[in-house]
């Protein structure tokens, strides 16, 4: 059984419904790590739910590298403009575009935009197959989904234009 205390660290740590931080710690006999896994595989469950909603709301964000020689534009949608106007939404744009200016090889957002004749690693070149630069241990799909559990809404990458000076 689950303390009060213990529930409450796993939901500062994880922005998660105080019910859900409590059946994850009770589903894994009170381990901290194995519930912030569980939480987190549940969160794609439902981000999964969440694919086909339309994203009619968001923000572009720009983001230029020190000394100005990177620059990155990124469209990120959402279904509303509450949580459009919530600081979550606004540090996963901000994070997406700071990924971008990160990863040269940035070519697409999806996999499946990927032309025929691209070459590289889709890990390179596909911004949703990308570790995170902030936390290798994750993906940018797995942000966006953690996003989406956390936001109740489907969030989507639309599209990006990274510059570079000469290039």
């Amino acid at each position: 059984m689950a303390t009060a205390e213990e529930v409450k660290r796993l939901r500062e740590a994880t922005n998660a419904g105080v019910m859900d931080c409590k059946r994850a710690l009770d589903e894994t006999g009170g381990n901290f790590e194995k519930a912030v896994k569980y939480l987190r595989d549940q969160g794609v469950a439902k981000a999964e739910k969440k694919s086909d909603r339309e994203t009619s709301q968001g923000l572009v964000d720009s983001y230029i590298h020190a000394g100005g020689r990177i620059g990155v534009l990124v469209e990120v949608n959402c279904e509303t403009d509450f949580v459009q106007k919530g600081e979550l939404f606004k540090q996963l744009v901000h994070d997406i575009a700071l990924q971008i200016a990160g990863m040269s090889a940035t070519l697409v957002v999806n996999e499946e935009d990927l032309p025929a004749d691209a070459e590289g690693n889709p890990e390179e070149t596909v911004l949703m197959k990308q570790p995170f630069l902030k936390d290798g241990s994750r993906t940018i799909e797995q942000l966006v989904k953690e996003a989406i559990a956390k936001t109740g809404e489907n969030i989507r990458i639309r599209r990006f234009t990274r510059y570079e000076l000469g290039q």
